[in-house]
């Protein structure tokens, strides 16, 4: 995908889902999903029925704070008013095809949505409580060259209750209904840091982070809620004045030179743009810093000197670092630095007065770690690729392509 395209991406309004122009999700029998309307839409659906304005946070309690699945469970709802509803509404969760479970506990689930497409959502465990991640877009369009996710071409954007719905299925999957109270659930944060480049799906990223911090709902913090971009600049303007969650930039590099060959983006927004973008940005303290992620590849972004100019391009900036340790997997020709190498770069940023820790990789064994993101259909579809080609057989009589 060329630097223009993604230029048309990040400036091209998308439409809210649920808005006047097109159903929410519809179901084969052209009822909406009440999953990722926003609270305003939701009153506006149920208004237009002739019902009073506090049957939306009725409603919303059920969804969000009860999990409920069926509309006929809102016992406090009017068997009339349930039956009028069922006529026009459905609640949706992504199907699970697949449920893998790490030897250290992290678990992914591979979601198929309504049109048979597929993402990934992880939950990465840390004693008493966890993160889920999720995933904005069907593949990316980022290509950045480190990552697993973006060898997947983009398929399309998630709607914000596709989004929603993969903490949902995650809750599902605990027994987390209702909603605890914030000191006594596993789920307690979400990252937007899975598949795709969540600023490049900004309406539907934002009413879905919107739905999850509803106090009245799924109740999580703006400040247990993180989302990361590989530097969408005037996007990440936007988040802040719009919602204000925490920011995470995936950084990788120190300077322009090689962050222009690692992620292409770098050529549209460079790191001055970016680092003044963080400057910047809304809320951002010592008490609510930026991370920056910095992924560890030996021989390319790991020297003292690469370590020291970073120090130097973050200058001013309240943050701290988290060094990850290159994920390999199937086809990179990336390697990760020598532990040695880590912690000597650690070192010299915490020199600098910077937290530098080194994420521990989580999920390794089911390709669930930083960077292995990738529908399992697609991995499956490329290797039977590379079967057919192997043993002469035309892609054509498949449907295959060979963009991966």
């Amino acid at each position: 995908m060329t630097d223009t395209t993604i230029m048309k991406t990040a400036v091209t309004p998308d439409p809210a889902p649920g808005d006047a122009a097109a159903l929410n999700n519809p179901d084969a029998e052209g009822r909406e999903d009440l999953i990722g309307l926003s609270r305003e839409q939701l009153a506006g659906r149920l208004a237009a029925m002739g019902e009073k304005s506090f049957r939306a946070g009725q409603v919303w309690a059920w969804l969000y704070n009860r999990g409920i699945r069926d509309i006929d469970g809102m016992s406090n709802i009017s068997k009339e008013t349930r039956a009028k509803m069922k006529e026009r509404f459905h609640i949706s969760r992504p199907q699970v095809s697949r449920e893998l479970t790490s030897a250290d506990s992290t678990r992914k689930w591979l979601l198929k949505y309504r049109d048979g497409q597929e993402a990934e959502t992880v939950y990465i465990p840390d004693d008493d409580r966890g993160a889920v991640c999720v995933s904005t877009q069907v593949g990316c369009t980022l290509t950045c060259r480190f990552c697993h996710t973006g060898t997947q071409m983009l398929v399309r954007n998630l709607s914000a209750g596709e989004i929603v719905g993969q903490f949902m299925v995650a809750r599902d999957s605990y027994g987390e209904w209702p909603t605890p109270n914030e000191t006594g659930r596993l789920l307690s944060n979400v990252v937007v840091m899975g598949m795709g480049e969540p600023l490049f799906n900004y309406d539907a990223t934002v009413t879905a982070l919107r739905i999850l911090s509803d106090p009245e709902g799924l109740a999580l913090s703006k400040r247990r809620i993180t989302l990361s971009t590989s530097g969408v600049v005037p996007r990440m303007y936007d988040l802040g004045n719009d919602v204000g969650v925490n920011l995470a930039v995936s950084l990788h590099a120190a300077t322009d030179d090689v962050r222009d060959v690692i992620m292409p983006i770098n050529k549209k927004w460079p790191l001055k743009e970016l680092m003044q973008a963080c400057r910047d940005y809304p809320g951002a303290s010592n008490a609510r810093r930026i991370t920056f992620e910095y992924i560890m590849l030996k021989g390319i972004n790991d020297s003292d000197a690469d370590a020291r100019q970073l120090a130097r391009l973050v200058r001013g900036i309240p943050c701290k670092f988290n060094l990850i340790p290159f994920n390999k997997w199937p086809g990179s020709d990336f390697e990760c630095s020598d532990w040695a190498r880590i912690e000597r770069f650690s070192d010299i940023l915490a020199e600098h007065g910077y937290s530098a820790p080194v994420r521990k990789p989580r999920g390794r064994d089911i390709l669930a770690a930083c960077g292995q993101l990738k529908s399992e259909s697609q991995r499956e579809r490329l290797t039977q690729l590379k079967a057919r080609r192997a043993a002469g057989i035309d892609d054509e009589d498949h449907g295959e392509t060979a963009a991966q």
